[in-house]
């Protein structure tokens, strides 16, 4: 029960966290998904902020308990990739906590890149772990789950690559159209595998590392 339990919450965290984005941004006056960051929801000053942060935070706290299902599960079966997967998503999550609280991005145009340099180096610690997370879980489980997970690999790196010029204009308060595309992209396919992951473990429990 408490082995289930822990990655069903790996489903509900990626819907949570659809949810919250596109709750948010519908509710935020003149906010757009083409070209603004899910992190503006969250900025300071924001008036989506005292909604979001409250939920992002539960998101984090069920991402965290998935990773420790995945976790228990590489544990249980002796299995190292998927101890490393399950380790690499408490890291995401732990991390993830401060991004939207301790170090939220500012408000586009209020602040130079030093301000929102902190955030800036939390995400990009987010964006390792999550992709270290992919690599050892995709030789965790069978041949379709790499095949899977490599696909969805790629696409986070060659969207987080159209995404970094980008990074500049938001610093400087400039406009950025295509730019909540392009990171929806990048997120959504993490958040999709996650929950692929935790329908397979489900499933599958794993047997070894194949």
């Amino acid at each position: 029960m408490l082995r289930r339990a822990l990655l069903v919450c790996g489903i509900l965290s990626s819907l949570l966290y659809i949810v919250i984005d596109l709750s948010a941004g519908s509710r935020y006056d003149g906010y757009s998904f083409f070209s603004q960051a899910v992190s503006e929801l969250a900025a300071v000053g924001a008036p989506t902020r005292p909604v979001v942060v409250p939920l992002f935070l539960a998101y984090g706290v069920l991402a965290l308990a998935f990773g420790v299902g995945v976790l228990r599960d590489g544990a249980d079966e002796q299995n190292r990739p998927l101890r490393l997967t399950g380790s690499l998503l408490i890291v995401y999550a732990t991390v993830g906590f401060t991004g939207f609280t301790l170090f939220p991005m500012q408000q586009r145009g209020v602040a130079g890149l030093e301000s929102d340099l902190p955030h800036i180096v939390v995400t990009g610690v987010i964006v390792l772990a999550l992709l270290l997370a992919m690599v050892f879980g995709a030789f965790a489980l069978a041949r379709t789950f790499r095949v899977y997970t490599f696909a969805t690999v790629f696409i986070v790196i060659v969207f987080g690559a159209l995404a970094m010029p980008y990074g500049a204009r938001l610093a400087g308060g400039q406009t950025t159209p295509g730019f909540g595309i392009v990171e929806r992209v990048d997120i959504y396919a993490f958040l999709i595998w996650a929950a692929v992951l935790a329908a397979t473990l489900l499933r599958h429990p794993p047997r070894g590392a194949m």
